[in-house]
């Protein structure tokens, strides 16, 4: 009766060790990536700017979300809708009592699976821009017209 009650012991110790997976969360950063926005100056030389401060929204279907304020930033990663819808109107401020910019990205996705864990990510490709409010932002420049990863700028705004 010793030696039984000692192995149903050893069999709950082993169970717990055993409960935990590696496909449980998606960690490895193998998730939807987020598009990269770098800014300009609207001089004639094009070189990439740092902002004072940036205030993001983005609307992804049911009204504008709240993204924050940074302080001295010289890009951004923004997360794009991953429903269906063909595009993303994001907002950009530059001051709290400032006028708002709106930007609308366009694009087709596809979706790849990664793992049990992740389940699928969207890969994004043909990115194109159009600033339908223009002031702060005065214009925009493509980058990288697919988003595979966050390393790459998609998208200058030129100040």
């Amino acid at each position: 009766m010793k030696y039984f009650k000692f192995l149903i012991m050893l069999c709950f110790v082993g169970m717990f060790y055993s409960c935990g997976s590696d496909d449980d969360i998606c960690e490895s950063g193998e998730g939807t990536s987020r598009m990269k926005v770098a800014f300009k100056t609207a001089a004639s030389d094009g070189k990439e700017t740092t902002l004072d401060s940036l205030s993001v929204a983005v609307d992804y279907g049911s009204g504008k979300v709240d993204l924050g304020w940074q302080k001295k930033i010289d890009s951004r990663l923004i997360p794009l809708r991953v429903d269906d819808s063909p595009y993303t109107d994001i907002y950009f401020k530059t001051s709290t009592k400032g006028k708002e910019s709106k930007v609308r990205i366009k694009y087709t996705t596809q979706a790849i699976y990664v793992s049990p864990g992740c389940g699928a990510k969207k890969t994004y490709d043909n990115l194109s821009s159009e600033l339908i409010t223009p002031d702060p932002v005065q214009s925009l420049e493509n980058g990288q017209n697919q988003i595979l990863n966050e390393d790459k700028t998609n998208l200058y705004l030129i100040f």
